[in-house]
């Protein structure tokens, strides 16, 4: 046998000639290594399990991240996509993860979904991109030098305001390129407090656009689109706050004043919507305009849907296709990771004073229109109405959150009429039960008096109507008890009827042939306002007492704002114009009027261009219980304020007659001096003269004489 060798010799002899001289230098063509990693990520705070662990932990982990996106996996290498180290010295995992995903989009995803995430009792998830691990890898170890702490700069008093002894109301007003923030106490003219006198000085605008007053009044915001929101707070108006929003149209602060929301109303910026921290500065999340799959057109006339805050600041919900998304505070992430499905929502709102949803949907297949109650966060329903033939409805809640009304739009099965009712629910009772209110008229507004238990619309049968009906009910009726009450000595002894309140719809009055298209309840309850505003209207004022029934009516010729003062004291009604541009015709009207909440008027201003009036909100910190007792007790503190207002207008009458009095006060001293000239003149007069003073009437003597003088005489003949 030849041996290999042989073998290999021979068939190099065979292919002589046929190897090419050129010698053999391969270049393979591998794909760009990509050094960057910014498809990785690094999932933190994971348990930490032993071997006999690590399987079952790895596939819930597996399972987790790929329902974000696509691993990075590999067959070659047997690279899962999910790296889990583990610590061979503890015989543990060392409670990490390195996690590749395809693209840097779905890492970047991930992060946004995974970081915070309760993964069990005692684990919530951290996590963070492997190139800020890089970063850490880099860093110097140095010795530690504990910073030094900033000198404590006490932040203005948000509350100062309130401790105003006159117990004076504040509003502010916008005019001309004006920002002024005045006091009012309901009976002398309106006084200056603050009018960016420092900004003017320094060459930088107050205000360049509409102003707001936070829901406490602990701040007011400044919108200047160039620079954002400005927040100024304190006794002196300090900055306190800057919050970038270019081309900011309109903010929102939360009801508890934690969070401050701006939109700049523009459909080409995926961050139109910011939502801020107002201590911090801190930007918590930014939204589009419009959320995904919402039918998008023309913002004036399909307006994106408006985010809106649950009473305690722990939500922000927005209405969505077929959903309402409800995001969670302070980490701005869907509540338990999904929208609350609603299909076909057309509309919902939050209690003032629950955490619950109210929504309505219409018909859709073979299901009728309903209107729900939810409570978050279990999102369990408290109560749904199911609704048949339904073209409309709209959605009022009590300002205390015990009653929501519903305005339904019914039509006929022709659908050529139609006609309405409304829906009271008593959110409160065991049940939430709910009454229906039968109205053959068009119904054009509904309003809840904020401290009570009644309701004004109103309605005529033609919405187009000059005249129209106001009514009056109440959710609340008082009926009489048992006119027999017995004795502590067992007898039936007869009195005066005992009133009890029941829960029962009952109406109190309507007022017909009225010239209104708006209804403002007094925050103080009792008295109403009946306006027509508007450029068409006529500007009728009607002020109304439910209780008294008395009625007086004024007249604001272009009204088309009417605002209360936080205490029912003062109302004002303005002609506004638009910061964007008016029209010629506001000119001659612009400005403000201040009415008592009896009709009277107490102060007038005009202005060449007017834009704004807004009253600083206080909040109520009585009960419903302390403001009876106060009512009660009424007449024990006239004295009081009787005593109060005479020292005020002391106190004004000395301020007014302060210039007359310094004058008084000159020509006194003047003739005081005068006279102790004229007594020491008289006294070396008299030293002249060794003694006798010529003015000293006993050194004269007195002799009375009278003298008979002729002026005319006249002779007449007499025959």
């Amino acid at each position: 046998m030849t041996s290999i060798e042989d073998q290999l010799a021979a068939e190099a002899e065979e292919l002589d000639g046929y190897f090419s001289d050129t010698p053999l230098e391969p270049q393979p063509n591998y794909p760009p290594l990509n050094e960057k990693f910014d498809n990785a990520i690094i999932i933190l705070n994971l348990p930490q399990v032993p071997d006999s662990k690590l399987e079952k932990l790895t596939k819930v982990v597996m399972k987790l991240v790929s329902r974000i996106g696509n691993l990075a996996a590999n067959e070659d290498t047997g690279f899962s996509g999910v790296l889990m180290p583990f610590n061979n010295d503890k015989g543990t995992t060392e409670g990490f993860a390195f996690c590749e995903y395809e693209t840097p989009e779905e890492a970047k995803n991930a992060i946004g979904v995974l970081d915070g995430y309760k993964f069990d009792k005692n684990h919530s998830l951290n996590v963070v991109p492997y190139v800020r691990a890089e970063k850490l890898q880099k860093m110097k170890e140095t010795e530690f030098v504990e910073p030094e702490r900033p000198p404590f700069v006490e932040k203005p008093n948000a509350t100062a305001w309130l401790e105003d002894p006159s117990q004076r109301d504040q509003f502010v007003i916008r005019y001309g390129k004006e920002t002024a923030v005045y006091w009012y106490d309901h009976k002398s003219d309106p006084v200056v407090d603050y009018a960016g006198e420092r900004e003017k000085e320094a060459g930088v605008s107050w205000c360049e656009y509409y102003c707001h007053w936070s829901p406490k009044g602990s701040y007011l915001a400044t919108l200047v689109p160039a620079r954002g929101v400005i927040l100024w707070s304190g006794s002196d108006y300090e900055k306190v706050g800057r919050f970038v929003a270019p081309d900011v149209k309109t903010v929102m602060f939360s009801p508890q004043e934690n969070y401050l929301l701006t939109n700049n109303m523009r459909l080409d910026d995926e961050t139109a919507i910011k939502v801020y921290h107002i201590q911090s500065g801190k930007l918590m999340r930014a939204f589009p305009l419009f959320p995904d799959n919402f039918p998008r057109g023309d913002k004036n006339n399909n307006p994106p849907p408006p985010f809106q805050w649950s009473h305690d600041d722990n939500y922000l919900a927005r209405m969505g296709q077929d959903l309402i998304s409800i995001y969670s505070t302070p980490t701005m992430r869907l509540l338990d990771k999904k929208s609350l499905l609603a299909e076909g929502i057309h509309e919902f709102h939050w209690s003032p004073k629950a955490n619950i949803l109210a929504c309505w949907s219409p018909e859709q297949s073979n299901s009728p229109a309903h209107v729900d109650l939810i409570e978050i966060p279990s999102r369990k329903k408290l109560r749904q109405k199911n609704l048949f033939n339904v073209t409309k409805c709209s959605m009022v809640w009590h300002d205390d959150g015990e009653f929501l009304a519903v305005k339904v739009t019914r039509h006929t099965k022709s659908k050529k009429t139609l006609y309405n009712n409304i829906e009271l629910f008593r959110v409160n009772d065991p049940g939430v039960p709910v009454e229906m209110l039968d109205i053959k008229d068009a119904v054009m507004s509904l309003v809840w008096e904020p401290r009570g238990t009644r309701f004004a619309m109103i309605h005529a049968e033609n919405p187009s109507s000059t005249k129209v009906d106001v009514s009056f009910y109440d959710m609340m009726k008082k009926v009489p008890e048992s006119t027999i009450s017995i004795n502590k000595k067992g007898g039936n002894k007869k009195g005066p009827p005992q009133m009890t309140t029941v829960a029962e719809l009952n109406k109190i009055e309507t007022l017909e042939g009225k010239q209104c298209n708006v209804l403002f309840w007094s925050p103080a309850g009792s008295t109403i306002l009946m306006a027509s505003l508007g450029d068409s209207a006529s500007g009728t004022l009607e002020f109304y007492d439910v209780n008294s029934k008395t009625l007086v009516i004024k007249e604001h010729y272009r009204a088309n704002k009417v605002l209360w003062d936080p205490a029912g004291r003062t109302v004002a009604t303005c002609v506004s114009q638009p910061v964007e541009g008016g029209h010629f015709k506001f000119a001659m009207d612009n400005g403000y009027i201040l009415w008592s909440f009896q009709g009277k008027q107490l102060y007038q201003q005009s202005f060449e261009t007017f834009y704004q009036l807004l009253w600083r909100p206080r909040e109520n910190l009585l009960s419903k219980q302390e403001i009876k007792k106060v009512k009660k007790n009424l007449k024990n503190y006239e004295k009081q304020f009787e005593k109060a207002d005479k020292e005020r207008q002391r106190a004004l009458y000395l301020e007014e007659t302060k210039g007359k009095r310094a004058e008084r006060k000159k020509y006194r001293d003047l003739l005081s001096q005068l006279r102790e000239l004229r007594r020491e003149q008289k006294r070396r007069h008299v030293e002249l003269q060794d003694g006798y003073d010529s003015d000293d009437e006993e050194h004269y003597t007195t002799r009375e004489m009278a003298i008979e003088t002729i002026l005319s005489t006249k002779e007449e003949v007499v025959l």
